[in-house]
């Protein structure tokens, strides 16, 4: 390479003097394109997977607290008339007089007062910079799990054996949805699963590629898919 060459390749300069044309996709991949989309930059800010995550779980504690006040009611009246009576199918007395309901010996609505108030404190404290430690973000996310596969268990049961959903029920699945990816977000983010090294590089990588993003995108898509698909007209009449 000549010299006038070499100079022209250090400052960026054809051997004319002019500026020299570069691949505006050198050093960059999809995952970078996506990472520094809007989308991509509003998955992986912390501020607003605690947001989410707060605003969901306010959301699930006020369904929680409707829901138990409407057990204690049909537990004084088995055929009172509740405002979220909407027709056959959208039913909140048909799902609260279910054992289903109950399944625990008192209403699972309580469930939900005890565990919602856990995840709103850690995501206002993480919103606050409070860093938790690893085996304090480990159990929360088993317990949590253990909730997220209760709401999925009970929507089943309205759905295909009760024959009726609850609004409020609904609400507190999809907000559950929420919680769980995101509280997973967080922990695959921030290694605390102690998951093997493969694994956990792996899922990290999907994590910042945001795939978890679209995962839960789809799978509330689908959620809404199956229930119209499974009642049809009846939701509305």
């Amino acid at each position: 390479m000549s010299r006038q060459a070499e100079e022209a390749d250090a400052t960026g300069l054809s051997e004319e003097g002019e500026p020299s044309v570069v691949d505006a996709d050198d050093g960059f991949d999809d995952e970078d394109a996506l990472e520094s989309s809007w989308l991509g930059r509003i998955g992986q800010s912390s501020t607003a997977v605690w947001a989410v995550m707060l605003v969901s779980s306010i959301a699930s504690l006020a369904a929680s607290l409707v829901l138990s006040i409407d057990a204690i009611t049909l537990a004084k009246d088995p055929t009172a008339n509740l405002g979220c009576n909407i027709n056959a199918v959208l039913s909140c007395g048909t799902v609260g007089a279910s054992w289903q309901a109950s399944l625990l010996g008192f209403p699972n609505a309580f469930l939900g007062l005890i565990a919602e108030p856990v995840v709103i404190t850690i995501a206002v404290a993480s919103l606050g910079g409070v860093k938790f430690p690893r085996w304090f973000m480990l159990s929360a996310q088993v317990v949590y799990t253990a909730g997220f596969l209760f709401a999925y268990w009970l929507f089943y049961e309205a759905m295909f054996h009760i024959g009726a959903l609850c609004p409020w029920c609904t609400l507190v699945t999809v907000a559950t949805t929420l919680v769980f990816f995101e509280m997973t977000h967080v922990n695959i983010r921030d290694d605390n699963l102690f998951l093997p090294r493969r694994l956990q590089d792996s899922l990290a990588w999907a994590v910042r590629a945001n795939l978890d993003l679209l995962v839960v995108v789809a799978w509330l898509l689908v959620l809404a898919l199956v229930v119209v698909a499974h009642y049809g007209n009846a939701l509305f009449a």
